[in-house]
C-alpha cells in the first residue's frame, strides 16, 4: 500500500502512510491563512538574573557585595551608576582598568598588618579587654563580664555553613543569658535578591539579650576623638552589620539588636584600646533605603539599550559609552570609596559639572549644574529671579566692591625691624 507521501522519520529511513492523506488548502478553509511561515512566536521576557548576567558579561562571575561596598552605597545614595554596577555584580576594579583609569583604591599592606596586630591585641586573653570596654560603654544594668566568658567556635564549611553556625551560636548565647563574644561571625543579608555574606570584627551578646556590633579600626583616637570621616565610614559599615543581625534577631523574641555600636581604636599613639559609642540609626535608615533601591535594580537595567555590556574584555571605547549611559553623582569623597572614582572625575570635569567641586557646592548651587552656568549667573547673564542666581550676583558685587576698596588704599609699608643690639 504505497501512499505516495513519504515521510522522513528522525534518524531513520523514509516511511509511508497506509492511505492517501486528504489534501489541505487555504482556499477551502481547511488551513488557516497566516501571514508568514513558520508562525511567529512571542518573545520570552528576559529574567532579571539573565539581564544582569548580560550586563557584566556572560563569562564573568558576579562579584559579591561586602560591608564596605554597601557602606559606600549609603555614602552616595544618589549614584545610579554604582547602584546598577553593584547590583549586577560587576567587578569595578577590572572595569576601571579596562577604561584606562585604574584606581589605587584599597588598603595598604602596612595598614592591614597594623590592623591585624591591634585586633589580636584587643581580642587577646579571651576578649577580656573587649568585653570590659563593652560593659563600660554599653553595659548599664548588666553585671560585669567574667574572665572566662564563652567564645564559641564558629568554624564551618563555606559561608552558608558559617552563617548557620553563627545563627545557632547567637541563639544559644541569648538563651544562656551571659556575656558572649563572637569573633568574626558570618552574617547573611539579602541584596538584590541574592545573599551577601558579611563578616564583622565581633558581636557581643549581653546578658539581657542585646546584641552589639563591635568595629575594630587601626586609626588612632586622640584625646577621645578620631577622624570624623573615618568614624563616619565605620558607622556606615556597622549599620550594615546591624541590618544583617536584625534578620536573625527577628526569629528570637528574647533578642534585640542595639542601635549603638562600639568603635575600638588605639588610644593616642599607643597600642592600648580606647572605645567610643556610635549611634548608627541614621546610617541604618540610609542603608536600608539603598538596599530597597538595589531590589529595584531592574528599573535601572530596563532603561539601558539592548546589547549594552560592562564586560572588561570589550574595547575601551565601547565600555566608555556603556558607562556613560548610566547616570552618576560624582563627588571628591568618591575617591576614598569607589573604584570608578577617577573615571567619573574625568567625566565630571569634562562636563564642567559642579559636583567635581564637592557635594556641599552642588547642593548650594541647586539648578545650576555646571560651573559655566554658575559663573554666568554671578556675572548677571542670568536675569531670572532664581534665589541661587540672585545670591551669586550679590556675592559677585560684594567681591568687586571689596577689591576696589582694597585697591584704593595706599600700599602697606612694613616698618623695618630694629637692628640686633648684639
Amino acid at each position: 500500500m504505497n501512499s505516495g507521501y513519504p515521510v522522513r522519520s528522525v534518524g531513520g529511513p523514509a516511511c509511508s502512510f497506509s492511505a492517501r492523506a486528504p489534501r489541505l488548502s487555504v482556499a477551502d478553509g481547511t488551513l488557516p491563512r497566516v501571514s508568514s511561515y513558520p508562525p511567529s512566536v512571542p518573545p520570552q521576557t528576559t529574567t532579571l538574573r539573565q539581564r544582569l548576567a548580560d550586563l557584566r558579561g556572560p563569562a564573568v562571575p558576579p562579584r559579591p557585595l561586602d560591608a564596605r561596598a554597601l557602606a559606600a552605597l549609603a555614602a552616595n545614595p544618589g549614584c545610579g551608576r554604582r547602584a546598577l554596577l553593584d547590583g549586577a555584580g560587576v567587578d569595578k576594579t577590572a572595569l576601571a582598568s579596562a577604561l584606562g583609569t585604574p584606581s589605587a583604591f584599597g588598603q595598604s599592606q602596612f595598614a592591614l598588618i597594623r590592623g591585624n596586630s591591634f585586633e589580636a591585641r584587643v581580642k587577646g586573653d579571651g576578649g577580656a579587654d573587649l568585653l570590659r570596654l563593652v560593659h563600660e560603654r554599653l553595659g548599664a544594668g548588666c553585671p560585669p563580664p567574667g574572665r572566662d566568658a564563652p567564645v564559641p567556635d564558629l568554624t564551618a564549611a563555606g559561608p552558608e555553613g558559617r552563617a548557620a553556625r553563627t545563627a545557632l551560636a547567637l541563639r544559644e548565647a541569648t538563651a544562656a543569658g551571659s556575656w558572649t563574644l563572637l569573633e568574626h561571625p558570618m552574617l547573611a543579608l539579602e541584596v538584590a535578591g541574592t545573599p551577601a555574606y558579611l563578616e564583622p570584627d565581633a558581636v557581643v551578646v549581653h546578658p539581657d539579650g542585646r546584641w552589639t556590633v563591635v568595629e575594630i579600626k587601626s586609626f588612632p583616637m586622640i584625646d577621645g576623638a578620631a577622624d570624623p570621616a573615618k568614624v563616619g565610614a565605620a558607622a556606615r559599615q556597622a549599620a550594615v552589620y546591624v541590618l544583617a543581625l536584625e534578620k536573625t534577631a527577628a526569629l528570637l523574641p528574647a533578642a534585640t539588636v542595639g542601635h549603638l555600636a562600639l568603635l575600638v581604636c588605639p588610644k593616642d599613639f599607643s597600642n592600648l584600646p580606647a572605645a567610643a559609642v556610635m549611634d548608627v540609626r541614621k546610617q541604618r535608615a540610609v542603608t536600608r533605603r539603598q538596599l530597597d533601591r538595589l531590589a529595584r535594580v531592574e528599573e535601572l537595567a530596563a532603561a539601558l539599550p539592548e546589547g549594552l555590556s560592562f564586560d572588561p574584555a570589550r574595547p575601551a571605547e565601547e565600555l566608555t559609552e556603556a558607562v556613560a549611559a548610566v547616570g552618576a553623582a560624582y563627588a571628591p569623597e568618591c575617591l576614598a570609596a569607589c573604584e570608578l572614582a577617577f573615571h567619573c572625575r574625568q567625566q565630571a570635569r569634562a562636563a564642567d559639572a559642579v559636583g567635581a567641586l564637592g557635594r556641599s557646592v552642588r547642593g548650594e548651587l541647586g539648578a545650576l549644574t555646571t560651573v559655566g552656568a554658575a559663573l554666568a549667573a554671578a556675572e548677571g547673564h542670568d536675569p531670572t529671579d532664581d534665589p541661587t542666581a540672585v545670591a551669586l550676583r550679590r556675592a559677585a558685587r560684594l567681591r568687586a566692591e571689596a577689591l576696589e576698596t582694597a585697591a584704593a588704599r595706599p600700599p602697606y609699608e612694613a616698618q623695618e625691624a630694629p637692628a640686633c643690639p648684639c
